[in-house]
This record gives C-alpha cells, structure tokens and sequence, in this order.
C-alpha cells in the first residue's frame, strides 16, 4: 500500500501529461518547453555596420539577434576585408542588411559564396531610389539622408514580420516610433536650414553631404579633393591648394571631417581651418561608442548648428 503511495504522484503526473497531449492543447509542445528551457526565437541578422545593426535592433528589439559586421570607429568600411567568422555569421543569417552602392563590397563577395542563400537582403542605396547624376557620380553614404533611413525601417519591418510573423505588431510599432524620431531629426535640419541657408562649409569627403544638403549648407570643397580622399589616393597638389585657400580666404564658415579617414592631406586641411578659426565638425561613418542611430545623429545636427551660430 505504501509503494502505490508512493508511485503515486508520478502515475497522477504522467497521466495528466498525457491527457492534455492527447487532447491536442498546449501540452503538445516538448517538456522540455513545460519546464520553461527553451530559448525563445529571434531571428538572426546581419548588418555591414552598427549604423544599419542599431536600427534593426531597435525594431526588432529582442526579437532579433543582430551581429554587426564594422563597429570599430576607427575601421574604414571602404578598405575592410571580410574573415571566415564573419561568412559563418552570415550563413546562418535570415535577414542581411547592407548599405550597398559599393560602399560595403566585402558583404556582396561573401553572399556569392555562401551557402546560405535563402537569407532576405536589404540593400539600402536600393531602398532609396536614389541613382547618379548626369556626371555619373553618385553619393552612397545614405545613412545620412533622413527619408532613406524612414524607408529603410519599413523595409526591414516588412523582412522581420516576414521572417517571423507573430512579431508583426511589435515590427510595425517599432518602426513607427523610429520614423516619428527621424521626422522629430529632419525638423532640427529644417531648423539650420531656416537660419543658415546658403551658407558655405567644406567636407573633407562626401560621407555628410546629404545631412548638409537637407540643412541647406552649399559644399565648396573642391570635388577632385574629396574624391581622391574618399578612394584613399593621393590628393593632387592643385585640389590641396584650392581647398586650402577656403580656410585663409575664409571663404566657408565650417569645416566638416570625417576621423575615419584621416591622413596627411585632411590633417592639413584640419590645421588649416583651425588656424583660421574656422570651426571643426567632426563626423564618423559608423556609430560612436554609446551612441544609437538617433541621438548620433542628433548630435551631428546640433554641431553642424553650433559651428553655424558662432
């Protein structure tokens, strides 16, 4: 009698297992779910850079497991060189995010050979509709162009809801709150805009200029200047001349910089312009430590702003 006892409890639970399962409820998944050890699912992404892994992040939120392939901000994108570790994260990928345009070429030779093929890819330079001039020259630093980046979140929304459909509300949510903020950017643009039109700046290279354009600002650097420096070649000595004489000729009233790329030529433009008082804005092309897509951006709004009122 004891011994019955005894089994008891185990009879009792085992049976009441296999009732529910019987009755096709809840108790159909594994018990290893009914003790609660079964990770909940997220989907795998993979960004070229923070810049693109942070908006994914912050609409996806848990539900997403991003890896970011760049996040250094002293790694120039333009140069990286892709590792296996990095091939292996991107097979297991089910959502890929680059910037494209060539800007991030490492992402388009890994996706050639992965065996993974079946990942959905986002190409933001696509995404924004944007194609070169008549001179054939095209800007694909689109991270800095406010409606691109709005596109871009319900792209991504549309991939994850996509990849995981009971996460739909939440995709939808997140990338509402994320446009609402971007529209909450392009209004301090405006802002600059509004106080500032016209107003002449130089660049070390292209990567702000859409910034700079949405706030009204006029680009007189020297194209050969910002080109050669963006490709990592040799500045002419008449382009470096040329851009020098805007700082001594006081002829813009700041000078926008890209760290990322820094070299003997910027550095000479750089000392140029403080030489003359003429104010510095720094800008990277991946996010700074701490920083998310927003308030990196806030905080280059209200430099280029500041170096303005001064």
């Amino acid at each position: 009698m004891q011994g019955s006892l005894a089994r008891g409890p185990g009879v009792l639970a085992g049976a009441m297992l296999a009732l529910t399962c019987s009755c096709g409820g809840p108790a159909a998944v594994s018990a290893e779910s009914v003790r609660g050890l079964t990770p909940p699912t997220v989907i795998p992404v993979v960004a070229s850079t923070n810049v693109y892994g942070d908006v994914v992040e912050q609409i996806g939120a848990d539900k997403v497991d991003v890896v970011s392939i760049i996040s250094d901000p002293s790694q120039d994108p333009h140069s990286y060189e892709a590792s296996t570790r990095n091939q292996l994260e991107l097979s297991k990928a089910k959502v890929v995010v680059e910037n494209g345009g060539g800007y991030d070429e490492f992402i388009s030779r890994m996706l050639r050979s992965a065996k993974n093929t079946s990942a959905e890819v986002i190409d933001a330079v696509e995404v924004s509709g944007k194609t070169p001039n008549a001179a054939g020259e095209f800007n694909e630093h689109v991270w800095y162009d406010f409606p691109t980046m709005g596109k871009l979140a319900d792209r991504i929304a549309d991939a994850l809801v996509k990849a995981a459909p009971a996460g739909s509300r939440t995709f939808r949510e997140n990338a509402e709150k994320f446009q609402e903020k971007l529209a909450s950017l392009q209004s301090k643009a405006e802002l600059v805009k509004a106080d500032h039109a016209g107003a002449a700046v130089a660049v070390t290279e292209p990567v702000p200029l859409y910034l700079i354009e949405a706030s009204g600002l006029v680009n007189r650097t020297p194209g050969d200047f910002s080109e050669a420096i963006e490709e990592g070649e040799e500045v002419s000595p008449t382009s470096l001349r040329e851009t020098l004489a805007l700082f001594t000729g006081r002829g813009v009233e700041a000078l926008v910089y890209n760290g990322q790329t820094a070299g003997p030529q910027t550095e000479k433009v750089k000392k140029a312009a403080e030489d003359n008082g003429i104010p510095v804005v720094p800008v990277t092309e991946t996010l700074p430590q701490g920083e998310d897509y927003i308030s990196w951006m806030t905080s280059n709004v209200d430099a280029i702003k500041s170096a303005l009122d001064r």
